[in-house]
């Protein structure tokens, strides 16, 4: 799909990607995946962005953002798709930031937005738990206020990062005799807190990327609430329909099917390319069909949020079909790449970790794994058709 820019939108759009060519830290290109990045890493392009005021292109400006407009932010997306810069951590920038702005207090403000742009402050999500994922609201996590604090219990499950953070936005019960949903608040919790152990959990792929958390008698202060106590489910919906609408991931997914495309070229069957026989080229253009609709629906999204409505139930339109286009790739990746995408993780006799075959088949068989999570996280897609049927077509 081609779109028309302004002279002023295809200057902003040369400042960007020469911004990128200069200042994207070279060794990062090195890296195939984030489960290859210690935490310096996944921070060091925050870190430049934050250094020239770009690290946060939605926020509004008061709080040190960037304010950007909808074709500046479409932009911004394509251009580091087409660099294949790593993408940004989203828990602080994407997720309990606007929170805060939104609905925090001018003392929480202060004291947690700037500690975000900067990357000081590594955030990460407390809301699954053992029995409650995809129904949320059946969460478990106990906050009882004692004077001054909260004393929290429970724990938490799939925590992203949670080795790494200094931070927890979590969702805890504060009134067990509430409905499910009415019952809930949204507190920030200080990961040195005593009583918090987080223990990892390795996911198919070989990686260490998620968590369980742990917490026993946790004392936070009730200064650390944000909003009103059991009015967390309107602040977590909020923050979910932020969540929902980045995961559709339509300019990467551009990225991946151009990356598909040269892999099928490489590769042969019969002696000739996997691009040129009629079944390939059939799936690669069905996913481009379907990718092309879904920048269209993210793009009236776009349009929507900056006439100044937030991210509603279509974003779990979004997040279906972005996901389940994320999938595709991958296993058409993985099927253009073929016996070179056996998984292949110990190292070999000189203690390399290298595998056999082309440079393109590092890495493929371990993101069609961890791809598989994308269907989940962020509310399951069942659940979004659930969201679907009842509060866009009123089922």
């Amino acid at each position: 799909m081609e779109i028309e820019f302004s002279p002023e939108d295809l200057a902003f759009r040369d400042e960007v990607r020469q911004f990128i060519e200069e200042n994207y830290p070279a060794y990062l290109r090195e890296m195939k995946s984030r489960g290859e990045m210690g935490k310096e890493d996944i921070l060091a392009w925050h870190k430049v962005l934050h250094k020239k005021g770009w690290v946060a292109p939605h926020w509004p400006k008061e709080y040190g953002g960037c304010e950007w407009n909808v074709t500046q932010r479409y932009i911004w997306g394509e251009e580091n798709a087409r660099a294949e810069t790593q993408p940004l951590l989203p828990f602080g920038l994407s997720m309990v930031g606007p929170v805060i702005y939104t609905y925090g207090n001018e003392e929480q403000k202060a004291r947690f937005l700037p500690r975000i742009l900067s990357g000081e402050d590594w955030w990460c999500q407390g809301y699954s738990e053992p029995g409650s994922g995809s129904d949320l609201a059946s969460l478990r996590t106990k906050a009882v206020r004692d004077g001054d604090e909260y004393v929290i219990n429970g724990s938490k499950t799939w925590t992203t990062l949670a080795q790494y953070a200094d931070w927890m936005f979590c969702l805890c019960r504060t009134d067990p005799d509430a409905k499910q949903q009415e019952g809930i608040s949204f507190i920030l919790i200080d990961m040195k807190t005593p009583g918090i152990t987080v223990r990892p959990i390795i996911t198919i792929d070989g990686g260490h990327e998620v968590n369980e958390v742990f917490l026993e008698d946790v004392r936070v202060p009730a200064e650390n609430l944000i909003g009103e106590e059991n009015k967390g489910w309107t602040y977590a919906k909020f923050l979910l329909g932020n969540e929902r609408s980045g995961i559709a991931g339509v300019a990467r997914s551009k990225k991946a099917i151009e990356r598909l495309k040269t892999i099928a070229g490489s590769e042969t069957v019969d002696g000739e390319p996997l691009i040129k026989t009629d079944e390939f080229k059939r799936k690669i253009a069905d996913l481009e069909i379907d990718l092309s609709a879904l920048e269209f629906t993210e793009l009236r999204t776009l349009a929507s949020e900056s006439k100044g409505k937030g991210p509603g139930p279509e974003s779990s339109i979004l997040k279906i079909k972005g996901t389940e286009i994320q999938q595709r790739i991958t296993e058409l990746t993985v099927e253009a790449v073929g016996h070179y995408a056996f998984p292949y993780n110990a190292p070999n006799g000189d203690g390399s970790n290298e595998v056999p075959g082309p440079d393109y088949a590092r890495g493929v068989s371990q993101n069609y794994f961890n791809v598989r999570k994308t269907a989940i996280y962020g509310g399951s897609n069942e659940i979004q058709r659930n969201i679907i049927a009842k509060a866009v077509l009123g089922l």
